[in-house]
């Protein structure tokens, strides 16, 4: 570029070939010039800056973001669209930072006034959050904005999760009050609501609202959430009735999660036989069985024979599919090696995880580690338990509690010191509890170090 200014241009040119979002800050703040001598400062334009301020967003470099978003705001030539700001506030929702997310909402870098859309962003990130549903109320409140449809929709979901029907019933009833017409979202979360509650009456009840009232044809996300409840209570014919009501539609097209309820279903109620036959009808419809679909054998089979090797076929087709098997996959499956007793095949599952190209999680862990206490496996749950701590895992209270009682009936003082130590570091550990299950030991005078050890523990 010799002989030529390196213009703004020049630089969010280059800032989008940037994938390494360090380098692209180190660009952003060194831009090269020409050798030409020019005392005129480099001027930025706004799409540099929201191109720097979405990598560093998206890579959660956040300081790094917020000392551009203040030279932004120094800037008072340039106004960030809002699309920008909803970038930043989803950001901290991902990274759950909620409070971020709310100063982020009002950082003196985007114009005011701030919109619903900004609005309901901010919303979905404390949600994301799992701030509760009166946390979204009180910023409702603060804020001022009117609510639209999408914003009734976030606060629906937010009681739904909270497990409270009434508030969810309350909102939509406040919704329609204001004359906001719900929309499918609206009725999909309702139903949702009203079928994780066991309410199925009221649930087919909004369903003919909606198609009757608004004409708004149910979704998959309606139908399959009708079915599952249907499924919970046993009445597995009225849910495949409700498929076929579904089939007969053109919209919506059957999709992978409706079968895979419907499988779900007919193992727990003892109609294993009928499995293949409705595998058979997915892909009669052209319906590729995924993800979830395999999981949902997996499971199936885990809870249902007492020889896994059925699940580790439906494992091996799913990787001749070419579909990757991720955490959920593994875990039924060393959930139901270890209901077996099978927690050395459990074992060397997690420990080829990583190799899977999955690495377990901290429930894998804390199943393994149950599995092994539950087999009275002391001190290969005690390796586990190494590996948890190394990586900042706790192991349940419930697992916990048997781990400690079984190390203590063995009377190994010097294993028993040693677990309280590594579960002190994780946060793991309950004096009053371990002091009543190692009372017994403490009366042996040679053995008074544990002792020590619980009183250092408990002032720790």
């Amino acid at each position: 570029m010799a002989g030529k200014k390196f213009s703004s241009y020049h630089l969010a040119a280059a800032l989008r070939r940037e994938r390494d979002p360090s380098a692209a800050l180190r660009l952003f703040l060194n831009p090269t010039t020409s050798t030409t001598s020019s005392s005129a400062p480099f001027r930025y334009s706004l799409l540099c800056y929201d191109l720097i301020i979405s990598k560093l967003a998206a890579a959660r470099l956040f300081p790094a973001m917020e000392s551009i978003l203040s030279r932004l705001a120094s800037s008072s030539d340039l106004r960030p669209p809002e699309q920008l700001l909803g970038r930043v506030i989803s950001a901290y929702g991902r990274a759950g930072l909620p409070a971020a997310a709310r100063r982020a909402f009002a950082h003196p870098a985007f114009p005011e006034p701030r919109t619903a859309r900004a609005f309901n962003t901010l919303l979905n990130a404390l949600l994301a959050c799992r701030a509760p549903l009166r946390d979204l109320l009180a910023v409702c409140h603060d804020t001022r904005i009117p609510p639209d449809a999408a914003t009734y929709n976030i606060l629906m979901r937010a009681a739904a999760a909270s497990g409270s029907v009434e508030h969810a019933r309350h909102l939509f009833d406040e919704m329609l009050s204001r004359s906001i017409a719900p929309t499918i979202v609206t009725f999909g979360t309702f139903v949702t609501a009203l079928c994780n509650a066991g309410q199925l009456e009221d649930a087919f009840e909004v369903k003919e609202v909606m198609v009757k009232q608004y004409n708004l044809p149910p979704n998959a996300y309606v139908y399959t959430s009708l079915m599952k409840g249907l499924c919970e209570k046993g009445e597995v014919d009225a849910a495949v009735r409700l498929k076929e009501e579904m089939a007969g539609n053109a919209e919506p097209v059957l999709d992978s999660a409706v079968y895979a309820t419907l499988l779900r279903a007919f193992f727990r109620v003892g109609r294993k036989g009928e499995v293949v036959g409705l595998l058979e009808e997915m892909k009669g419809r052209g319906i590729v069985p995924g993800r979830v679909v395999y999981n949902a054998l997996i499971a199936g089979f885990c809870e249902d024979e007492r020889d896994p090797s059925a699940a580790f076929a439906v494992l091996d087709d799913m990787q001749k599919n070419v579909c990757k098997p991720d955490v959920v996959t593994y875990d039924t499956l060393v959930a139901g090696l270890c209901k077996l007793g099978r927690w050395q095949d459990a074992a060397e599952l997690v420990e080829d995880m990583p190799r899977r190209g999955c690495p377990p999680h901290l429930v894998t862990y804390r199943m393994l580690f149950d599995g092994m206490c539950a087999a009275g496996e002391f001190l290969e749950a005690d390796q586990i338990l190494n590996e948890m701590v190394f990586r900042g895992f706790a192991p349940s209270k419930d697992g916990v509690r048997k781990f400690v009682q079984g190390i203590e009936s063995q009377g190994d003082v010097a294993l028993l010191e040693s677990v309280l130590c590594r579960l002190a570091k994780v946060n793991a550990l309950e004096p009053s509890g371990w002091e009543k299950a190692v009372s017994g030991l403490l009366n042996d005078p040679t053995k008074l170090r544990l002792e020590k050890q619980l009183d250092s523990l408990r002032i720790a």
